[in-house]
């Protein structure tokens, strides 16, 4: 639900009664991952979406069943061939989708608000909920802080919560969105409880080097997927504000220097676009050093060629330049700083979720691609 974050926490502090409806599991072929969500109030006001519209009607209606019985339900949607006016997704696919009443009861709001505030603040958390096991469980909460501690319950048994919160922290500490199951006395053995983790992380880095109108469009686009993008370059009068008003920092500084210095993890992304051997060398040296999800360089085949050269001299070995993407970008047949941005672009969506980058078309590999296929690709 954290995807709706800024509209819920508006509504919990406007006192409005409503329910929640999240996709908690994917099977197959979906429009929308775990964690996805709609929610109605009292009013009958919609927010969010679950399906992308195969199924946004029947999940309205369970959300106002909720609100009249403030009971959570656990509804499956599928494709059945055997009645073709069922409700279901048209992709094939299977979803599972929990709907929770957050009505006046304190408890409730109060969880859910902390999950919210956090999210909202940029700051990292895990919520987790029972999706199944007994009836009177169903959608009880709790929400995990990074030091370990929570706040809610699931049920009123001590070493379920702490069950429950380390289990949910294993999660937040991977960036993972997902299940768990526990038992009911809160040991480990699977069986008893299904628990739904929704973590929240800040989002991940895209640092682009070179501050040229190529950067500029690439800017827009690392905003537009998701990224908190900062734009580095060595040149006071390219690195400004005015020029990048949509980066979300600009930094003026050698880009070696600047990386070395700055902090990166497994999702961050590194554009060079410099393409200009006194920067691209030291900053390449640098950065196929960090465990970094994407490295990727501009450049003709020729300049490329120079680079690689000139970073073995510079003492880089074979394995470090292996992960180097250069020429950075797809074959799209782009021109135009905005056609090069969106092949830079989908090569990073493909690295990051394990795809080809191949048509569709004629094809046979999946179009949804789960945690573990795009981990195994990468």
């Amino acid at each position: 639900m954290f995807d709706i974050a800024g509209e819920l926490h508006r509504w919990l502090t406007e006192g409005r009664e409503f329910a929640v409806a999240t996709v908690v599991s994917v099977g197959g072929s979906a429009p929308r991952g775990p964690g996805a969500a709609l929610a109605v109030d009292s009013e009958g006001t919609a927010i969010g979406s679950v399906s992308g519209g195969c199924v946004e009607g029947a999940v309205y209606e369970l959300c106002a069943r909720a609100l009249a019985d403030g009971e959570t339900h656990v509804e499956r949607f599928g494709y059945s061939d055997e009645d073709t006016f069922a409700v279901g997704l048209t992709c094939g696919g299977v979803i599972d989708i929990m709907v929770t009443p957050v009505g006046a009861q304190v408890p409730a709001r109060q969880v859910l608000g902390a999950a919210l505030s956090a999210v909202l603040r940029g700051g990292p958390g895990a919520l987790a909920r029972v999706v199944e096991g007994p009836a009177e469980l169903l959608g009880r909460a709790l929400f995990v802080h990074p030091d370990g501690s929570y706040e809610g319950g699931l049920g009123g048994v001590p070493e379920l919560d702490r069950t429950a919160a380390g289990e949910a922290g294993a999660l937040l500490d991977a960036g993972r969105t997902g299940t768990v199951a526990v038992a009911e006395d809160g040991s480990y053995c699977p069986g008893g409880l299904t628990l739904f983790v929704e973590s929240s992380v800040p989002p991940p880095r895209m640092i682009v080097f070179g501050a040229i109108d190529f950067a500029a469009a690439l800017v827009r686009v690392g905003k537009f997927l998701g990224y908190h993008v900062t734009v580095c370059d060595a040149r006071p009068v390219f690195a400004t504000g005015a020029r990048f008003p949509e980066a979300d920092e600009v930094v003026v500084d050698w880009p070696h220097r600047y990386l070395r210095g700055t902090e990166t993890d497994a999702r961050t992304v590194l554009c060079v676009l410099t393409h200009d051997a006194k920067f691209d060398v030291p900053l390449l040296k640098v950065a196929l050093g960090l465990p970094v999800a994407f490295v990727g360089a501009m450049g003709s085949r020729r300049t490329h060629t120079d680079r690689e050269r000139r970073l073995r001299e510079a003492g880089v070995g074979e394995r470090e330049l292996a992960r180097l993407r250069s020429p950075i970008g797809l074959d799209l047949g782009a021109r135009t700083p905005e056609e090069t941005a969106l092949s830079i672009a989908a090569e990073i969506v493909a690295a990051r979720r394990g795809g080809t980058g191949v048509p569709l078309t004629g094809s046979r590999t999946p179009i949804h691609r789960d945690g573990r296929s795009a981990s195994a690709a990468a």
